[in-house]
């Protein structure tokens, strides 16, 4: 297959910038389009010398052959990434990675819990489960007003949403673990908690279930680089054993998993990355 064929594949149907920082893509991609499952991700790459970057599909179209990411411009792949438009390609997406959400049988009431651009991971999450029938309370986390995104898409699909702000420009003033906090005090009965976003924001949403003993998933974001278990770039603490998120997870049980060394590994590269951005920076 010659490489502008393979292009054809993999065009931007649709782009959006969400907010300053946050952009969502639709893309054409059939194949992926038609198996993958809440929870599950994709890697991409922009061109033959692009790095292997992965991401949760935020949405899908089985029958439009369609998938929704939507990414963070957090470094130079995602800053090129936003700059492409609808009408334009990308090289490769492989997927769908890794292992679909699981619930526990009998489940009824869900709260799905996301933090800034985990958002875009909670959405398909509650989502899928409100299609489900289940009954869906969604608890969504911003620093500001500013940057809020996917409010009426959650509406959509949560029997109760609650919004909050860090600084209360916009929604309830308070974290995430606030809001749930009163509802688990206030006698609210949940079967699972799925909490998606920052490291810091699943750690303590986990502290926050756990005297209440209520079954909690995070799904983790560590270094990636392969997606098939062969690198051991993902690797995770959880239960005292090695697993490796993109085989084994990325979901794992939120009650089980060493959050400290996943931050302390998320930041293996930081002082590299620091100066990638300070060198493009003086290069513009």
């Amino acid at each position: 297959m010659r490489l502008h064929e393979v292009k054809e594949l993999f065009q931007i149907v649709e782009k959006k910038k969400l907010n300053d920082a946050v952009v969502m893509v639709r893309i054409a991609a059939p194949l992926i389009a038609k198996k993958v499952l809440p929870g599950q991700f994709i890697i991409f790459r922009l061109d033959e010398f692009g790095e292997r970057v992965p991401l949760t599909v935020a949405d899908y179209d089985r029958e439009g052959g369609t998938i929704t990411l939507i990414f963070q411009i957090a470094g130079e792949t995602t800053r090129q990434f936003s700059l492409l438009e609808a009408g334009d390609s990308i090289l490769d997406l492989a997927g769908p990675l890794g292992v679909p959400t699981e619930l526990p049988e009998g489940t009824k009431s869900v709260c799905v819990i996301g933090g800034g651009v985990g958002c875009a991971i909670a959405y398909p999450q509650a989502k899928h489960l409100h299609s489900l029938g289940l009954e869906v309370d969604t608890i969504v986390g911003f620093r500001n007003k500013d940057i809020v995104i996917l409010e009426d898409e959650f509406r959509a699909c949560s029997d109760n949403l609650y919004l909050c702000t860090d600084d209360g420009s916009y929604g309830t003033k308070g974290f995430v673990t606030n809001v749930l906090q009163q509802q688990l005090e206030q006698g609210k009965k949940y079967d699972v908690v799925i909490a998606i976003g920052p490291v810091p924001m699943m750690k303590f949403v986990c502290k926050t279930t756990e005297p209440f003993g209520v079954k909690t998933i995070v799904s983790l974001n560590p270094i990636m680089v392969d997606g098939t278990g062969m690198c051991g770039g993902c690797r995770v603490t959880v239960g005292g054993k090695i697993k490796y998120a993109c085989v084994d997870g990325p979901d794992f049980d939120g009650h089980q998993v060493d959050f400290d060394e996943l931050m302390r590994r998320n930041g293996t590269y930081k002082r590299q990355e620091q100066e990638c951005n300070l060198f493009r920076k003086e290069v513009q």
